[in-house]
């Protein structure tokens, strides 16, 4: 018998019959790719295979799989291939080994476009849901915090809020007045740029004035504050949650909201009003420049003009919205910070949420309010 794994290759006719000899284990796999290859061309143009396997002196798996292999290639292209003499200790190794990879799964059915969007629409209906019941419970531990500093005033971290109101009021006024500057100054040059045509530029200080106080000047300042400080929120308390930070603070017997959200919150909710009061300055400053050197009013015409197209209940109408929008951003920027995983994938991931969710929000509250002071004629 022969200690080398060899593979006799015999034409006969058209057929051709494969006498492996020796050991075919895992421990010659070198030589049985080799030999298999070798025989390769001969497989391809026969009839018929047959493999006698009366010379094999052990197998295992990897043997098996090599011959396997060339009853498969034969079998391929229609032609016959059979295995004969295998020893009865081989019989079960090669009964196994022809079962591998038969049966393919039937490929998927296309899925159905419909249902994928219901399915889609499923999801969202349960985000959704899950989205607003977080949000009425950090609504909700919100004001028991509140209950808890009306009842004892000293529990209020004065420290915080003040550090808080230094970050997202003061170190925000540059920009907010940057930002709301030139949003009033490109309203008043396309206000006199289009009602030129109509003789009609004083108008342009109506639209201004109404628009700033009204809507814009408290929205664009918004929007600022959730993508600048909701962001920044959400950002530290998801850092926190990862580092396990607040259940330690909880372990010592501290509320988080009171610790950490309700000085976040409630220097939103005094900031926001003053950015926007700010802002919308700026805005108007804006545009009486654009007013004096591109629509050729003075100062004096602007203001004047100004003091008749405006009143108080403008500036109430913008200035009541500010709170309100900033306790949408700071309750959305706090719970989203408390959802954060163990990852930087999900404190980035759920940073993004945060600051759309803010916007969105912010935007569907204003347009809210303006259908209510509509409707009570403000």
């Amino acid at each position: 018998m022969s200690t080398e794994p060899l593979l006799l290759a015999t034409p006969s006719g058209d057929a051709l019959n494969l006498r492996p000899e020796g050991p075919w284990t895992a421990a010659n796999v070198s030589t049985l790719e080799t030999l298999s290859r070798s025989v390769g061309a001969d497989v391809d143009r026969s009839a018929a295979v047959t493999l006698d396997m009366s010379g094999v002196s052990a197998l295992d798996t990897l043997g098996a799989w090599v011959l396997e292999k060339l009853s498969r290639r034969a079998a391929s292209s229609g032609r016959s291939a059979e295995f004969v003499g295998v020893a009865d200790h081989f019989s079960g190794l090669m009964d196994e080994v022809r079962q591998v990879n038969r049966h393919t799964p039937p490929p998927a059915p296309a899925p159905n476009p419909v249902l994928l969007r219901l399915g889609d629409l499923g999801k969202s209906t349960v985000g959704a849901r899950e989205d607003i019941t977080i949000f009425l419970q950090m609504l909700g531990a919100l004001f028991m915090a509140v209950i808890g500093v009306l009842r004892r005033p000293r529990s209020l971290r004065l420290t915080s809020l003040v550090y808080q109101l230094y970050r997202i009021g003061w170190q925000a006024i540059p920009i907010i007045v940057l930002i709301t500057f030139l949003i009033g100054a490109i309203i008043a040059q396309q206000g006199f740029f289009h009602f030129r045509r109509f003789g009609a530029e004083s108008y342009t200080v109506d639209m201004v004035g109404i628009l700033v106080l009204r809507e814009l000047g408290v929205l664009i300042v918004a929007i600022m504050v959730a993508g600048r400080s909701g962001s920044a929120y959400t950002a530290e308390l998801g850092s926190m949650k990862m580092r396990e930070e607040i259940d330690a603070l909880s372990t010592m017997g501290l509320d988080p909201v009171h610790v950490l959200i309700l000085p976040r919150v409630a220097a939103l909710v005094i900031a926001l009003p003053i950015l926007a009061f700010i802002g919308s300055i700026a805005a108007l400053y804006g545009g009486g420049l654009v007013a004096q050197f591109y629509g050729d009013m003075g100062p004096a015409i602007y203001i004047a003009r100004l003091h008749e197209a405006i009143s108080v209940t403008h500036f109430e109408v913008g200035i009541l919205k500010a709170p309100f929008m900033t306790l949408v951003i700071g309750i959305v920027a706090c719970s989203e910070g408390l959802r954060v995983k163990g990852s930087a994938e999900s404190l980035g991931r759920q940073t993004t949420t945060s600051v759309v969710k803010s916007i969105f929000l912010v935007i569907v509250l204003d347009g809210l309010f303006a259908i209510f002071f509509a409707a009570i004629g403000m």
